[in-house]
């Protein structure tokens, strides 16, 4: 398992009026500067020669204004967007001098059990500063793996949508008879830690997006009950960080495999769910076989009940079979009455 993912204009300028003070070892710090964005002032202060990791203030700053226009509620030590916002300056500042020095340890994250069908899905919700930090190696790394990620990979991806994903599907099915509608159990509790920092680690050079990444990997979940439950795999779901991981896991665990090994057959993943189209169910019975043993490979199982192989029966296609519809990025494809295969939104999984 630990070698299974190596395949793989002019403007007018108006005079600052700086106050400074001195730090406690002698430096001198800029502490407010007119114009400049609230929470800015601080970030504004030459670049420490002494830091250990090269991080620019302003990635710091630009990953708080996504967090702040993302949203979402507070993690387990308690603090909103808006409490941490009200001494942004000092907050930012902290984390961009702990972060550039390697002495920043991400706080436990909190446990938030959601429904699903079938039961219920724990969340992993950081502490806003954490989801800073993570967006700000989010925004280092992703350009990198941008240009590499299949063209079939559609989740959390700049300018892809699940509707996106849909209509490839829905034109390959029409095309192809057989699908392979793929469920991983419970995969963001089960991705191997060594194997997804393999994966990282061939698309950054920054040590410190290493660092934090495996911090960010190896943080406690605080549970309802207050019980605090360490972790030995996965990568929690509610982070800004964990669908950047997941993609770049399965681009090497799934995708790039089954380009090497059935270059003839296509699919459609959006995070964790993916659809095989295949020509005959003998085809599709094999490539299910196929995949849930490369899965084992990398420390994944295809959930027994879910993973299942599909015809596509419509007016043309009139064969006899147990499954004929199946879900995907929450819209259902089956076919009507009248025979026609369609498409219709409901709820996801």
């Amino acid at each position: 398992m630990r070698d299974a993912l190596a395949d793989s204009p002019a403007v007018a300028v108006k005079p600052l009026r700086i106050a400074v003070e001195v730090e406690p070892r002698g430096g001198v710090v800029l502490v407010n500067e007119c114009d400049q964005p609230e929470g800015r002032n601080r970030m504004s202060e030459p670049k420490s020669q002494v830091k250990s990791h090269d991080i620019p203030k302003r990635l710091v700053w630009d990953a708080w204004l996504k967090v702040k226009e993302n949203g979402g509620a507070a993690g387990a030590d308690g603090v909103t967007i808006a409490q941490f916002e009200e001494n942004l300056k000092d907050n930012l500042y902290k984390l961009w001098n702990r972060m550039s020095s390697g002495s920043y340890f991400p706080g436990p994250v909190r446990a938030v059990e959601i429904p699903k069908k079938g039961g219920t899905r724990v969340l992993g919700i950081p502490n806003v500063i954490d989801r800073v930090a993570q967006t700000a190696a989010v925004m280092a790394l992703e350009p990198s793996v941008e240009k590499v990620f299949h063209d079939d990979s559609y989740g959390y991806r700049p300018g892809r949508s699940p509707l996106d994903a849909v209509k490839v599907c829905r034109q390959r099915c029409f095309k192809k008879d057989w699908v392979v509608d793929l469920d991983v159990k419970a995969f963001f509790d089960s991705v191997p830690w060594d194997l997804m920092l393999k994966a990282v680690e061939r698309h950054t050079d920054s040590k410190w997006v290493m660092l934090y990444v495996e911090r960010w990997l190896k943080a406690p979940m605080l549970m309802p009950d207050g019980t605090l439950n360490p972790r030995t795999k996965g990568t929690p779901q509610g982070g800004p960080v964990s669908p950047l991981l997941a993609n770049l896991f399965l681009h090497y665990g799934f995708d790039m495999w089954m380009a090497r090994e059935f270059p003839t057959v296509t699919f459609e993943r959006f995070a964790d769910d993916a659809v095989v189209h295949c020509v005959t169910e003998r085809q599709a019975r094999q490539v299910r076989a196929a995949i849930e043993g490369r899965f084992a490979e990398i420390g994944l199982v295809l959930h027994p009940d879910k993973t299942k192989i599909v015809y596509c029966k419509d007016s043309r296609r009139r064969l006899e079979f147990e499954q004929v519809t199946f879900t995907f990025c929450g819209y259902a494809g089956s076919s009507n009455l009248t025979g026609q295969r369609f498409w219709s939104g409901c709820a996801p999984a």
